[in-house]
């Protein structure tokens, strides 16, 4: 993958605070190693403290793998994420003076937040390989402040086998109307296809609609830019009536109800057992659908846009769902021990394998062979960034914890009928503007 520029692809992410439960999920909360922070022995330790559930056996192995080819280093990993408030336990952690060697932040707003507890990464091996752009989001004062995790995209997942079974063309689904008809025709033949519904809309994840869902609508009203979100002093949500259509369908025609739903359920009881068509999520899925129906997960599974009608038409949104940051307040060994695993990771052959084949990434860096991208939803979300078809992630540029704390729960008012759409939209624009004076 040749170096490209992905200033306009968003690069910020996730809230601070905020999600960080978002682009993983599910609920988990474990720990390889133990917890123990400074040397052990003669050895460095490295505590890592990390958001992303899904790959977490494979990080686990991974670090397994590099103590084996350096005895002298410990790596103790702690996975937090999904249903569980990263953002919270982080700041736990930190308070408890428990503090981890290398943790994730998301973009501007955390940035801001952890601003004395990140390293300066400028001169790593990583940073200096990775895509023009994505370091954009954890940039400040010409410093390196965090590495790319990878590259992500969401959208509209969906199930190819229900689909064909009911007569539509997803390739022809460019649209929201487009959306909406393919969901009433899976309406009318749910009994004959055997799902519950057409779509599950896991609106109890207020990242899902908050964050993920709000900002294919916003995306374009700060020109896909995470740091023109940052700097916004109001948000006048100028293609809300378009993101009210799209919480609409998703609503109308999930499993209800929608409020109940959480990411386990959303993804793992409904999507991966063929009960709904549709749901809201990223290539990130791939290995919890695949442990659960891999002939699903390899064969029947793509990405549907999320598209302004007329504006975005046909694309999903693309960009970095989180940065890796390294605690400077440690030893010297260990933040340069720290700093050699990120290289390990993302610039060594061994690490350059595993983060394609195992970790199943969209590699954040170059020197990859992208040909070897083995699962077909990150193929779809390359093929769609390579054929131009992305826009980009605003929602780390929203205020801390406004997507979700304001936004996705003025959202659940609205599917539950105790709000209408220009409460929600009005509620959340005051409390934007309050944030930002």
């Amino acid at each position: 993958m040749n170096k490209r520029n992905w200033k306009k692809i968003g690069l910020g992410l996730l809230a601070s605070g905020v999600v960080l439960g978002l682009a993983a999920c599910g609920n988990s909360s474990d720990s390889a190693g133990g917890s123990d922070s400074g040397s052990s022995g003669d050895k460095t330790t490295v505590d890592i403290f990390q958001f992303k559930v899904e790959f977490k056996d494979q990080f686990e192995e991974l670090a397994k793998k590099y103590e084996e080819e350096n005895p002298d280093v410990k790596i103790n990993v702690e996975t937090v994420g999904g249903g569980s408030d990263y953002g919270a336990a982080l700041k736990s952690k930190f308070s408890s003076g428990n503090e981890p060697d290398i943790f994730n932040i998301g973009g501007p707003e955390d940035v801001d937040m952890w601003i004395d507890s990140l390293t300066d990464l400028s001169e790593t091996k990583a940073a200096d390989q990775a895509l023009e752009g994505t370091l954009t989001g954890a940039t400040k004062d010409g410093k390196v402040l965090g590495l790319p995790y990878n590259i992500e995209g969401y959208g509209v997942l969906y199930n190819k086998e229900i689909f064909e079974k009911a007569g539509i063309d997803a390739e022809a689904i460019t649209t929201l109307t487009d959306l909406e008809d393919a969901a009433k025709t899976l309406e009318k033949k749910k009994d004959e296809l055997g799902i519950d519904a057409p779509f599950a809309l896991a609106a109890k994840e207020q990242w899902i609609t908050g964050l993920q869902g709000s900002n294919a609508f916003l995306n374009a009203e700060f020109d896909n830019d995470v740091m023109k979100a940052f700097e916004a002093d109001k948000v006048e949500f100028t293609y809300g009536d378009q993101f009210k259509k799209y919480i609409d369908i998703s609503n109308k025609y999930s499993v209800q109800p929608t409020n109940s739903l959480d990411y386990s359920q959303q993804v793992e009881q409904l999507f991966s057992n063929g009960k709904v068509a549709m749901t809201q999520q990223g290539n990130w899925v791939y290995t919890t659908i695949e442990d659960i129906d891999e002939e699903l997960a390899t064969e029947n599974i793509g990405l549907l846009p999320i598209p302004i009608d007329g504006v975005t038409e046909g694309t999903i949104p693309v960009g970095v769902p989180m940065y890796w940051g390294v605690n400077p307040n440690g030893s010297d060994e260990e933040v340069q021990a720290a700093k050699d695993f990120l290289d390990y990771l993302y610039t060594s052959d061994e690490g350059k394998q595993i983060v394609l084949e195992d970790f199943k990434f969209v590699p954040a860096y170059e020197g990859y062979d992208t040909d070897k991208i083995s699962d077909p939803l990150s193929k779809d979300v390359y093929t769609y960034y390579t054929e131009g078809k992305t826009t980009g992630w605003v929602f780390m540029g929203y205020p801390s914890g406004w997507g979700e704390q304001t936004l996705g729960a003025q959202i659940q008012k609205y599917v539950a009928g105790e709000a209408s759409w220009e409460e929600v939209l009005k509620t959340s624009q005051d409390k934007w503007a309050a944030e930002r004076k």
